[in-house]
């Protein structure tokens, strides 16, 4: 009978100590397989079906991590994209209000419109800073830089009182955290985190009425029929959120595909509470050692003042870290052991 470990360790043989998710995580060994297989199939020139068809795949596979009908899911390549998609849709002059220092992908775009109105404050005053002229709360569920995760029961609360549209990027947590997307506007994530898929590809989920979005990107893909929309303007959008798709990375999604089907046997809810339960026995071992880490309760990110700058020193003895402005990141998952976070520590304590 499989177990968790049993699965991971099927799957997982790193050669260093990887404690770098938030950056990229690492590919199944299921992954690297089918993405031998569709390099094969473009260099023998065998029809590319089973290529598309593992994009539908892979979109239904997120829908359910997603908890939303698979119609309510986009396929793009980018947070960025995604987030241009949403900010082309608000009218000239709408306040969009953000989290100090999110992730540049999510909040970018609303920037370079340059005719909206982007509020700024800290996370834990974003819900409390929503108010009757905000058209859209943009921010990510975990934050990159220190995996403080964003209250989001109070910021969807506060939303609805005042009219205002959420969107909420999951790349940080989709993978070791719940995500209930039907609970906001719009929810988008990368795959190639704690998603374990390859680079290149993104989700967005949107409502069943589309959200009031434009579909500014659709090119072939976008049609209901995509092979009879290939020539001249698209005559019937697909009734679908496939509307708003890009034309796919067949690779990538071939990749995402086999992670994503990895992560739905072991369950969101048994990874989450391994990558936790690393990422406590860390700050633990932080604290004997005299460190502090910055407060991100609950997260399977983190982040440690003043040691950013070891992290070359960590790289060349096999430990990937992340430096992210001179805080240590660390981030913890599956296929991370007791023995990884023991490895680090002892690493820092000399």
């Amino acid at each position: 009978m499989e177990t968790f470990e049993s699965l991971v360790r099927a799957e997982f043989a790193p050669k260093n100590t990887f404690l770098n998710t938030a950056s990229s995580g690492l590919l199944p060994a299921r992954t690297v397989t089918a993405l031998q297989e569709a390099a094969l199939i473009r260099a023998e020139g065998r029809p590319l079906d089973p290529l598309f068809q593992d994009v539908e795949a892979a979109r239904a596979a997120f829908a359910r991590l997603a908890g939303v009908p698979v119609a309510r899911v986009a396929a793009g390549a980018s947070v960025s994209a995604h987030s241009g998609l949403v900010a082309a849709s608000l009218p000239p002059g709408a306040e969009v209000l953000t989290a100090e220092d999110d992730f540049t992908s999510v909040v970018n775009p609303f920037h370079t419109r340059g005719d909206l109105k982007v509020r700024i404050v800290p996370l834990e005053r974003l819900a409390d800073s929503v108010r009757p002229g905000t058209a859209l709360v943009a921010v990510s569920a975990a934050q990159s830089a220190d995996g403080r995760i964003a209250d989001l029961s109070a910021l969807r609360e506060a939303a609805r009182d005042h009219g205002a549209r959420t969107y909420v990027d999951f790349s940080q947590a989709a993978g070791w955290l719940p995500v209930d997307a039907g609970s906001y506007d719009y929810t988008v994530s990368t795959t190639f985190k704690w998603l374990l898929g390859p680079h290149g590809a993104a989700f967005l989920a949107v409502p069943e009425d589309f959200g009031d979005l434009k579909p500014v990107l659709a090119g072939w893909v976008a049609g209901e029929v995509p092979w009879d929309s290939c020539y001249g303007p698209v005559a019937e959008l697909a009734h679908s959120a496939r509307r708003f798709d890009v034309s796919p990375a067949l690779f990538t999604y071939t990749g995402t595909r086999r992670s994503l089907e990895l992560l739905e046997e072991l369950g969101v809810d048994a990874v989450r509470a391994h990558d936790l339960a690393l990422a406590d026995r860390f700050r633990k071992g932080l604290a004997a050692l005299g460190h502090e880490p910055l407060p991100a309760p609950g997260s399977a990110i983190v982040s440690v003042p003043g040691l950013g700058g070891r992290q070359p020193e960590l790289s060349a003895a096999g430990i990937e870290v992340s430096n992210r402005a001179g805080n240590l990141r660390a981030s913890f998952h599956l296929y991370n052991t007791a023995a990884d976070v023991d490895r680090l520590l002892d690493a820092l304590s000399s």
